[in-house]
């Protein structure tokens, strides 16, 4: 039997390089110093804006302030209208309710005064339907 001659490997004249097993990961993005500065960038902008918007917004509602204010004698005056209308048709309702009764003076007031006294909402609304008499008290809420 003939021997077989094996051939082993073995390393290259001189051995092989060094192993390189440090840790070598590469720098990715800005340092923590540009970071920084950049946050610092971005929150003096965002403040900027905010100071600027509240400036706006505190002259807008000025504006509104001021229109309100302009439109207060009409809308007195209107709710004036109101009032009056509500009196006359609360006098004609009285008026025909209490027709028959002997003495009965329509519009006379029950307070011994000659003071002009603002009648209240139940004495206003009584002679109207309740849902009126009900928003007129309470008003519009919510949370109903």
């Amino acid at each position: 039997m003939a021997a077989i001659k094996v051939r082993q490997d073995l390393p290259p004249p001189g051995g092989y390089g060094p192993v390189d097993y440090k840790r070598n990961i590469p720098r990715r993005g800005p340092s923590g110093y540009s970071m920084f500065g950049i946050g610092i960038g971005i929150l003096m902008f965002g403040y900027w804006r905010l100071f600027k918007w509240n400036r706006e917004r505190r002259r807008l509602q000025i504006e509104d302030l001021e229109a309100r204010v302009a439109m207060l004698p009409l809308l007195h005056a209107e709710q004036d209208r109101r009032f009056l209308r509500l009196l006359r048709e609360n006098l004609e309702e009285e008026a025909k309710i209490m027709k028959d009764v002997p003495g009965w003076k329509v519009g006379e007031s029950v307070y011994h005064s000659n003071r002009w006294l603002h009648p209240p909402v139940e004495e206003l609304f009584n002679l109207r339907p309740r849902e009126e008499y009900v928003r007129e008290k309470y008003g519009f809420q919510w949370h109903v």
